[in-house]
């Protein structure tokens, strides 16, 4: 068993998001309101190292799997994840995360006068221009949202 394996044990059921951006478990979390109060078990390791990376984080929910939704979330702040489902401790779906060249429908574009914003029923485009970090042109305005704007928005 390798040092890494020794960080965090094994979970039975649930789900195992690695490979995420080192500094943004939390924000992960946030994106999944785990707040603590859920009765969830849930590991986090943070700047672990990593041969392919240098550093990531690790985020481990027990009696979880994630809903498509916020795997699409997830996307926007951890790239590289590989989100495992984990049945009676063994992976039994691995999904390698790839961040879209376009986004529909999230997040909000930060200019408050862009048409999204206008109570129209228009939804959301973005054009990745950058993945890590994040960088995104909305498709109606031209206006940057930022990682840290999309952070704001969970």
């Amino acid at each position: 068993m390798s040092e890494q394996e020794l960080r965090i044990r094994k979970i039975r059921n649930g789900t195992v998001i690695d490979h995420i951006t080192a500094g943004n478990a939390l924000n992960v979390m946030k994106i999944l309101g785990i707040t603590g109060k859920e009765g969830l078990v849930v590991s986090v390791a943070i700047n672990v190292p990593s041969s392919k990376y240098g550093r990531k984080d690790i985020l481990k929910i027990e009696e979880r799997e994630l809903k498509q939704e916020e795997v699409n979330k997830i996307i926007l702040i951890a790239p590289n994840a590989t989100i495992n489902i984990i049945k009676d401790y063994q992976v039994i779906d691995k999904k390698r995360l790839k961040l879209p060249a376009e986004l529909k429908g999230f997040p909000k574009c930060v200019n408050p006068n862009c048409i999204t914003n206008s109570g129209e029923p228009v939804e959301t485009e973005f054009y990745v221009v950058q993945s890590e970090p994040l960088r995104l042109r909305c498709k109606y305005c031209q206006r940057i949202t930022s990682q840290d704007d999309v952070f704001k928005q969970f």
